[in-house]
């Protein structure tokens, strides 16, 4: 039996390697362009060789091997493929807010390679996306970190399966909404939100010693010990105290901020990135010494009831204060122009063309743990590059080709119909969420809201 089971793993094993294999890679030569590398500076009528799915030479006068396509870029330019640290992008459902700690939930069982969404997200050059479990929860599910390969028909297709596991936290008002109705479930408070990580901590760390316990007793001849009863819950928050898991979390104000630096403090917890951050400014010192850094909106100030203060200055006070600062989208429409997003840290903080266009390539793929794979143009990381009409950080710039792996999944001359267009009238580009009066839960049904709405919109014009 033993020999049995070796043997399925091992073909199992096989089995996942094969289909990880199966990823599409490609080969290109880029000429002739305007190379933003991020890292090494900028190099002017350049050239980027692909092969296979990895930068191999960047350099001038290169010439492309046998059957590999060449570009002629001249005038333009070419970036890191931008990435996106926060978004719901391809995700069928977002919360499971059955409990204040759903650790177990993962978002890559719900992940829609169909989504057209992707496909928009690549016509403003983004090829990664991070897709993020909500915030109703202090401890919710654990993300997924996303290629945008779009036309894959499987889930594990646009999963970047060599991207470290991360999971979702929540601060302040969303779970204290979600829990806070008289049901007789924590948080009602922002100090309950502390509670329930602490609690949820400290039944992790007496998880881990019975395991512990029973691994070093079962080692013991004549031993007739029983295994504890295992949790995936646990087991997850257990990761996060072993540095497996990086947590990110959903925050707005500096108190519940520097809260929870301090938790993450007592239990040793060092992989850490707050998503939002808009007071992020106030504690940017604390958050550079400490954290894996931030990721902001540009210029959101919508969100008086949160928070008290927000600036546009809040990406650059971070920077100058050495946290990892990135920026992100939270949204199906701001993902397509992340590169406007993070042009505006030049109008608020005088940031260089470097420091902003790292926002959204280099920094975020340092909070996903990907930035030895992504991120930058240099020999040997993965070919996911965009090819601009102008510089990314103009106001004029318009993406005109976009590439995964080495593979042109955009293209805006061969854009046929112009796929960023396949939406009815009605649809929106986001989602509605409407409150129901009697259960007081959040419902996601965008297509019998808009069937109604049409339905009367039309009875009342006729």
């Amino acid at each position: 039996m033993k020999k049995l089971n070796i043997l399925f793993a091992a073909l199992l094993g096989l089995g996942l390697n094969y289909s990880y294999a199966q990823t599409p890679k490609g080969s290109v030569l880029i000429k002739n362009a305007t190379v933003l590398t991020v890292t090494k500076g900028n190099l002017q009528n350049a050239d980027v060789l692909v092969q296979d799915g990895i930068i191999k030479q960047v350099g001038q006068n290169l010439t492309a091997p046998s059957g590999v396509q060449t570009i002629d870029a001249t005038g333009k330019y070419v970036m890191p493929g931008i990435i996106d640290a926060h978004s719901h992008v391809a995700l069928d459902v977002v919360n499971e807010a059955s409990a204040p700690i759903t650790s177990e939930v993962r978002m890559k069982d719900v992940v829609n390679p169909f989504e057209i969404g992707i496909y928009r997200a690549l016509a403003g050059g983004v090829t990664i996306s991070h897709a993020m479990h909500g915030s109703a929860n202090v401890i919710g599910g654990q993300n997924a970190t996303l290629k945008h390969r779009w036309g894959a028909k499987d889930p594990a297709e646009i999963i970047m399966q060599d991207a470290p596991r991360t999971i979702k936290f929540a601060l302040g008002e969303n779970p204290t909404r979600v829990h806070g109705r008289g049901n007789g479930i924590q948080p009602r408070t922002r100090m309950g939100v502390e509670a329930v990580l602490r609690n949820g901590f400290n039944e992790a760390l007496q998880y881990k010693k019975a395991w512990e316990t029973y691994n070093t007793a079962k080692t013991q001849k004549g031993n007739t010990v029983t295994p504890p009863v295992y949790s995936e819950r646990l087991q997850t928050l257990a990761d996060i105290l072993d540095g497996k898991i990086i947590v990110h979390c959903h925050s707005y104000r500096a108190d519940e901020i520097y809260m929870l630096i301090n938790v993450a403090k007592d239990f040793g917890i060092k992989k850490l990135v707050f998503q939002h951050t808009n007071e992020g400014f106030k504690v940017a010192p604390e958050i550079a010494e400490y954290t894996m850094g931030a990721s902001v909106f540009a210029d959101w100030w919508a969100y008086k009831m949160e928070v008290y203060y927000s600036t546009a200055y809040n990406a650059a006070i971070l920077q100058r204060n050495g946290a990892i600062t990135s920026i992100n989208s939270d949204s199906a429409e701001l993902i397509r122009h992340l590169y406007h997003e993070a042009a505006k840290t030049q109008r608020y903080g005088g940031l260089t063309d470097d420091e902003a266009l790292a926002m959204i390539t280099l920094n975020p793929a340092k909070q996903l743990g990907i930035d030895d794979k992504v991120g930058s143009i240099e020999v040997g990381k993965q070919a996911d590059l965009v090819i601009f009409e102008g510089h990314p950080l103009s106001s004029y710039a318009v993406p005109q080709m976009t590439f995964v792996d080495g593979v042109k999944y955009f293209d805006i001359k061969t854009d046929k119909d112009d796929q960023r267009q396949y939406v009815s009238a009605t649809e929106m580009v986001e989602p509605i969420f409407l409150h129901g009066e009697e259960n007081h839960q959040c419902l996601q049904d965008v297509d019998a809201y808009f069937e109604a709405f049409q339905g009367a919109f039309f009875e009342h014009k006729h």
